[in-house]
């Protein structure tokens, strides 16, 4: 039984824990043998916290069986990204400048997550300091995919999405600043949610470029992103960001119903130069859609074009204005993140505000499409997942390009709007790899990205594949 349970949604180990059908210690025990067995194949944690998980499981049992049941996150496992700070243990963004950093206080999420009852169980592997899709990493390794461990598992949150994959944790905490919670969620096969900018507080999270910068959740299901996103979402007067306004339950959202409701296809950019695995996985995904009630028209979002370049030069001037302290160090920063960093040396004020301005542009077309449209349907990604040895290949995809532009293509759009995105699997190529399908809404209107994404779960069995690890 305690092997089985590290299988289960947090939804379904609720009700257990709930009624005292399950332990949390089991699945905790359990859950730390299989990081142990599996760890050193997917290089998923870079920090695994065994000794505080089983306590905090233990206290989770004592007192549940007390009465003192906190709710459907109490007694369940979480793998954070390792750039949320956590209270006296390591916190190294993936890289060597941070590499024995240890905080003195936990990310806003992170006391959120201990509030309801969480369980941390570990530090996630990550892309060095979150600027590439890919978590190759050159201080830690790479992160590897479960369903082929050749292959890279996405990123910057790869790891966070190989241990749900990989049942190495029950959820994760993943950061988005051009798609990556949906880049490992597609690639790995699970749920990924980056919320609307402002629903969840960034406060202790350490930035790659604070006005592009989601957190958010990485699940087995739609249903956990909502349980999580209940427990996370609210203002928090920390981040400057954060927005003041009522939080609705997410959960409650999830009514399987969709009948009526209009999804536009961004055919321009969102549908060229897709894998043919990926195309018709898509396809069938939509006409299943369809089949439950949405409607679809094409709709063309023409300022899509310019949102590559806007997010490279706001991104690169926001990390380097924030890693500057530490740029007599360039020596101990991978190439690619070196790379970044040096060019955004480069950027000037004007360069920036240009961008800025482009943005707004890019907002006020989103959001006048928008209003036809209740959400986007698209691919999360053109492709399956690379090989780990691809990642510095151009590939023939859309004209040709360099794998970290194409793996980020069809997210980063989301990531300049700030609008609710999010991704679930919709099948699998012939070699076995996860296909992910991206919904987008309006911003703070994630109940009803979240409805479809359950909808489509709750009419499909893509989600319920285990990888062969």
């Amino acid at each position: 039984m305690a092997d089985e349970l590290c299988f289960m949604p947090a939804a379904r180990l609720a009700e257990l824990f709930r009624t005292c059908q399950a332990s949390p210690v089991d699945l905790v025990t359990a859950m730390l043998e299989r990081i142990e067995r599996l760890n050193p194949k997917l290089n998923a944690y870079l920090t695994v916290m065994a000794d505080q998980a089983l306590a905090d499981a233990r206290q989770a049992e004592s007192d549940i069986h007390k009465g003192e049941y906190l709710g459907p996150l109490h007694g369940i496992p979480v793998a954070l990204k390792d750039l949320y700070l956590t209270n006296g243990v390591r916190t190294t963004g993936g890289s060597k400048i941070l590499a024995d950093w240890v905080p003195h206080e936990d990310a806003t999420t992170v006391s959120k997550l201990k509030a309801a009852g969480a369980i941390i169980i570990g530090k996630a592997h990550m892309h060095e300091f979150a600027m590439g899709p890919t978590n190759v990493n050159p201080h830690y390794g790479p992160a590897c995919n479960p369903w082929n461990p050749e292959c890279v598992p996405g990123g910057s949150s790869g790891g966070s999405g190989a241990a749900v994959a990989a049942s190495m944790a029950t959820v994760a905490m993943g950061s988005d600043t051009g798609g990556s919670i949906r880049i490992p969620g597609s690639l790995c096969g699970i749920a990924g949610h980056k919320p609307t900018y402002g629903l969840v507080s960034r406060y202790g999270v350490l930035p790659l470029s604070w006005s592009l910068d989601h957190a958010g959740p990485m699940t087995k299901t739609v249903e956990d992103a909502a349980l999580m996103l209940n427990a996370l979402a609210g203002y928090d007067l920390k981040d400057p960001a954060s927005a003041n306004r009522p939080v609705p339950d997410f959960r409650d959202a999830l009514t399987g119903r969709v009948r009526g409701l209009r999804a536009g296809l961004p055919r321009r950019h969102f549908f060229d130069g897709l894998d043919p695995e990926v195309a018709a996985a898509v396809d069938d995904a939509i006409e299943l859609l369809s089949g439950l009630g949405m409607s679809f028209t094409e709709v063309d979002f023409r300022d899509v074009e310019h949102v590559a370049a806007t997010t490279m030069s706001i991104s690169w001037s926001e990390a380097t204005s924030y890693h500057e302290p530490y740029l007599d160090r360039l020596d101990d920063y991978g190439p690619d993140v070196r790379s970044r960093l040096e060019l955004g040396k480069t950027m000037t004020a004007t360069d920036y505000l240009r961008a800025q301005r482009v943005r707004r542009l890019i907002c006020e077309e989103y959001a006048s499409l928008m209003e036809k449209v209740d959400v986007l349907v698209t691919p999360t990604i053109r492709i399956p997942a690379p090989r780990i040895d691809e990642c510095g290949e151009v590939l023939g995809v859309a004209g040709g390009a360099d794998v970290k532009m194409v793996l980020s293509a069809l997210t980063r759009p989301f990531n300049v709007t700030g609008a609710p995105a999010l991704t679930v699997p919709c099948g699998f190529t012939t070699g076995g790899l996860p296909i992910g399908l991206q919904i987008a809404g309006r911003a703070f209107d994630d109940e009803v990205v979240l409805r479809v994404g359950h909808a489509y779960q709750t009419a499909t069995a893509w989600h319920k594949r285990l990888p062969p690890v």
